[in-house]
């Protein structure tokens, strides 16, 4: 009988069918989009964050630079006008050792010692220009004593760094540097009794140094960086770059409403992260994390904001097959339905709750019930569909997480050698100190430094010096224990923590051994690579009491041992007693 119940019962199940497969479907391709938002959102995080120590350690390089050349003797003994002899051979020899850094650091435009007693009288002065490296002397060296990066560093302590603004550098005569983004890193040149004599400069190409930090970024991600007013110092249009500069105004937080956070309450110590979007249309959304560059112990004038984003419509195109899937789930649901509603409405019931079960607890996070998936009519099929869509989305997921793996491992470990990096290192030796506190136990730190690898890279090659500090790095791995660390803190720099020590000539007797191992030669190529190494070595509690003067202790101690001719060993010097 036509309009009867089961008629009109079998066309509500077909209809209720039908609008529960499109709702389903709907609920399962809009979660799916958010999680794969939230799973971009997360990868920029991640690697926002690895730029953002990246760009720590490349300036914390850049400040043992200054300080490296600040401590050279030879800047002391010129700024206290010796004997014209020696001021002449002093000056060569910071000449050259000028042209060596700015030929090995390509992101350096410019170095100069600076006279305190004369206005700020470039002394000597090494630049970069289209030809190469160029040594400016004569009546070309200026007076720059009213510059902040002169008189604020003479401001400073011994070992402390000054850090300027990132400007567009005006200053006449500047050759490559002239009109180029930069950064002046300075430190004072101390006399022996501890007066600031002069300072020593080093202008940084800021489009150089983010050059760097961007080149192994996907395509799709732009980069950006603002002071701490937001203004902004790279951004993928250059047009927004150093607006300020130009007297207009340009700023993060108008692109990216979020960032006014970071600029409004900076992080004491720890980074703090603003993950944001951008206004406009869907077209042009961006997703983008920001991360404030925490407090240092440099002296910076300001402090960076670094951010990375991808464009929306790129993070949601993975979702498009997904959404193909979910439309021919529901439309062979759909016309099940409309089909076999009037003979099947009690039997679709069970089958269709236990299938929206399913598909809200993966939409959760969980595999919450089994799927029909034995059947082999449409509930069946409708069944397989979803597990096999399940099993996509869990796909895509599984490479998010192999993705995140190994961006954590980039964080924590050396790209080279596969040997720890300083980050991991000083984590570890905080909490290797913490026990030894409790147990009343001792460790200790070897500084190894390498002699003579740069000559390796200037006459064989980069590709050589690689080879050596791999090899290096695996005989150092195999000369420790197991619970003792290993890490890579610099280009041929090496820390060593060697935990629950027991009696310190055992110390000693695995220094020896590095030593003899590193001076065993390295095959490469067909050839016999020879370096040295110069050992420096520190003891808790003897020589430092926390991971920093440790650190400090046991690098002094492996300077000595290179100045007195490499291949030594030196044992760090105990710090003075405190008067009670």
């Amino acid at each position: 009988m036509k309009g009867g119940i089961s008629w009109r019962l079998g066309l509500a199940l077909a209809l209720s069918g039908v609008l529960a497969a499109g709702l389903t479907g709907y609920y399962a391709y809009s979660a799916s989009r958010q999680l794969l938002v939230s799973a971009a959102e997360q990868r920029l995080v991640t690697a926002t964050r690895v730029l953002v120590r990246q760009l720590a350690v490349g300036l914390d390089g850049t400040a043992r630079d200054v300080l490296m050349v600040a401590g050279h003797p030879g800047a002391a003994r010129m700024l206290l006008r010796t004997d014209p002899e020696v001021l002449a051979r002093s000056e060569t020899t910071l000449a050259l050792l000028f042209r060596q850094m700015l030929e090995t650091h390509p992101e350096y435009f410019q170095m100069r010692l600076m006279d305190a007693a004369n206005h700020g009288i470039e002394r000597v002065r090494v630049d970069r220009d289209d030809l190469g490296v160029t040594r400016v002397q004569g009546d070309d060296l200026q007076e720059k004593g009213h510059y902040p990066y002169v008189y604020e560093a003479l401001r400073l302590q011994a070992g402390q760094v000054y850090v300027s603004r990132a400007v567009i550098n005006h200053e006449v005569g500047a050759h490559a540097g002239q009109g180029k983004p930069a950064l002046e890193v300075s430190a004072p040149v101390m006399d022996m009794r501890g007066v600031a004599l002069g300072v020593i400069v080093i202008n940084v190409d800021l489009n150089g140094l983010f050059g760097q930090l961007a080149a192994d970024l996907p395509p799709s991600l732009q980069l950006y960086l603002s002071n701490a007013q937001g203004e902004y110092l790279v951004h993928p249009d250059r047009s927004k770059t150093f607006a300020f500069d130009r007297g207009q105004s340009s700023l993060v937080q108008d692109e990216f409403p979020g960032v006014r956070e970071l600029l409004v309450n900076p992080p004491a110590q720890d980074e703090q992260t603003v993950v944001t979007r951008s206004e406009g249309s869907d077209a042009s959304v961006q997703v983008a994390a920001f991360v404030r560059q925490p407090a240092t112990a440099l002296k910076a004038e300001e402090d960076f904001v670094l951010g990375l984003s991808q464009p929306l419509s790129e993070v949601l195109s993975e979702s498009d097959s997904l959404g193909r899937m979910v439309l021919r789930i529901v439309a062979a649901f759909s016309a099940m339905a409309v089909l076999l509603a009037a003979l099947l409405a009690r039997a679709l019931t069970r089958p269709l709750a236990q299938i929206v079960r399913a598909v809200e607890g993966f939409v959760g996070g969980l595999r919450s019930g089994e799927l029909p998936t034995d059947r082999r009519d449409e509930i069946g099929m409708l069944a397989r569909s979803i597990e096999h869509m399940q099993l996509q989305i869990s796909g895509q997921f599984a490479k998010l997480a192999q993705k995140q793996h190994e961006l954590d491992h980039l964080a924590s470990h050396d790209s080279l050698t596969g040997l720890q990096n300083r980050r991991f290192f000083m984590d570890r030796l905080d909490h290797a100190l913490a026990h030894a506190r409790r147990d009343q136990g001792r460790l200790a730190m070897l500084f190894v430094d390498l002699d003579g690898f740069k000559e390796i890279n200037d006459s064989v090659g980069h590709a050589a010096g690689d080879a050596v500090l791999k090899a290096l790095a695996l005989r150092l791995r195999h000369l420790v224990r197991e619970s003792d660390t290993v890490a890579r803190i610099g280009g041929d720099e090496f820390v060593i923590l060697i935990d629950q020590v027991s009696d310190p000539e055992d110390v000693d007797v695995v220094a020896r051994k590095i030593r003899d191992a590193l001076a065993e030669p390295v095959q490469w190529d067909g050839r016999e690579l020879r370096v040295g190494a110069s050992v420096g070595v520190a003891r808790f509690p003897e020589h430092g009491q926390d991971a920093e003067t440790l650190m400090v202790a046991a690098d002094q101690a492996m300077y000595r041992a290179k100045s007195g001719g490499g291949g030594l060993i030196c044992h760090a010097e105990a710090p003075p007693r405190r008067l009670p």
